[in-house]
């Protein structure tokens, strides 16, 4: 049984980035042929993007701006190089976001992720993902098929009826939700069905915490997790090391401080940016609103391509103080103009019935918190106390604003 998927799987961090850029000059010049990219991206040289510290330099698209923007221009707000009849399949996300389906055998990049899974050639699949309006059932349905499997479109929900197909077909792996597989197994051994055959799953969607890890392996199931969206598709993927999760090979990754696209340190947590490199559908420095961290070194597996911790929590922090928003953008504005600063965080509280906001800031060198007080008076539009910290003092969590007010 073949450990990888690919021999691209073990090659050098240094040749996997080499191929990748080369890739981008023709992503870059297909999303300048766009108008909705050639006025954000301005006039910059494709050529010249050829390294990680050139494509910082060009600013972040946010995942959030996306149904706005598209609304302005239905139905991809200009940022689609191609009609959309040149696409297999047109969908709809929660947003509404309106995405097409790539062209291609394996169009989001998940054949890989269920491999490193366990999943081979010949096995049947059961596939619950939804398959209305939304692309997430395509996206598992093709990876399996890409990879050699059968799949069962079962879609969600209707347990009696995917009993009868486990029973019938003799799935050996799923692909869906983690609480929706605990669901229909323990359902199924407790109306004495024959579901031994699930053996194997990769599973996302939903949170897949330790306990329901714990309890989905006591099952007699090997379940792995999978990062992905809509709209990019495969994002990182769990390997039989169980350290985090592998990016996937076709995309650039990076991770920004939120508000910014501003690179963080290895370790520190920060908001995903995504860079895809389809000429049809290109994505060029994508935020996605979710948090996470690098982790350091090759994988146990062998596999040595960047890895993330996995999903943290939402970027998007605005908080609504005295009837006016405050957002990670303002203090990465803040932290533009005090450069003596470090990392920031707004804690937002309630004091004597009334919004009140403090901004801790790390420093390892004297700073007027007056200055910084007046700064965030300046930015935001509001009155705020200022405590300057030591360095390493804050949490590693990606949040630069914290609303602690009570709930109600």
């Amino acid at each position: 049984m073949p450990e990888h998927y690919d021999a691209r799987e073990t090659e050098s961090p240094e040749a996997r980035d080499a191929a990748l850029f080369a890739r981008l000059p023709a992503a870059l010049g297909a999303a300048l042929g766009t108008p909705a990219y050639a006025a954000h991206l301005g006039g910059i040289d494709p050529e010249a993007v050829t390294d990680r510290a050139a494509l910082a330099r060009l600013p972040v698209l946010r995942k959030g701006e996306m149904p706005a923007r598209q609304r302005e221009g239905l139905p991809f707000g200009g940022f689609v190089p191609v009609p959309p009849g040149r696409f297999p399949r047109l969908f709809t996300s929660p947003g509404p976001i309106f995405e097409p389906q790539r062209s291609g055998e394996d169009p989001w990049g998940g054949a890989r992720c269920l491999h490193a899974a366990g999943f081979r050639p010949g096995d049947v699949v059961l596939n619950t993902f939804g398959y209305h309006l939304t692309p997430g059932g395509f996206i598992f349905d093709t990876a399996a098929r890409a990879l050699g499997c059968a799949v069962i479109p079962a879609g969600p929900g209707n347990t009696e009826q995917q009993l009868d197909l486990i029973e019938a077909y003799r799935p050996a792996g799923y692909c869906g939700t983690p609480d929706f597989l605990k669901i229909l197994v323990e359902a199924g051994r407790a109306a004495s069905r024959d579901v031994s055959s699930v053996r194997k799953a990769l599973v996302s969607g939903a949170a897949f915490p330790p306990s329901l890890q714990q309890a989905v392996a006591a099952l007699g199931i090997e379940a792995y997790q999978a990062y992905a969206t809509a709209d990019v598709g495969f994002i990182a993927y769990e390997t039989p090391a169980r350290e985090g999760l592998l990016v996937n090979e076709d995309l650039i990754l990076e991770i920004v401080r939120p508000g910014t696209g501003d690179p963080v340190p290895e370790g520190e947590v920060g908001e995903i940016v995504v860079t895809v490199l389809d000429p049809d559908r290109p994505l060029i420095r994508y935020a996605l609103g979710d948090l996470t961290a690098a982790l350091p070194g090759p994988s146990p597996c062998g596999r040595t391509g960047p890895r993330i911790r996995g999903w943290m929590g939402r970027a998007d922090q605005a908080a609504k103080v005295k009837g006016m928003f405050v957002r990670p953008e303002q203090m990465a504005e803040i932290a533009r103009r005090h450069p003596e600063l470090r990392r920031l965080r707004l804690v937002v509280t309630r004091a004597d019935e009334t919004d009140a906001m403090t901004l801790k800031a790390e420093a390892d060198q004297e700073v007027s918190a007056d200055a910084v007080a007046e700064t965030l008076r300046a930015v935001t539009k509001l009155k705020g106390a200022v405590a300057i910290v030591p360095p390493g003092s804050l949490p590693n969590d990606g949040k630069v604003i914290a609303d602690e007010r009570p709930a109600g």
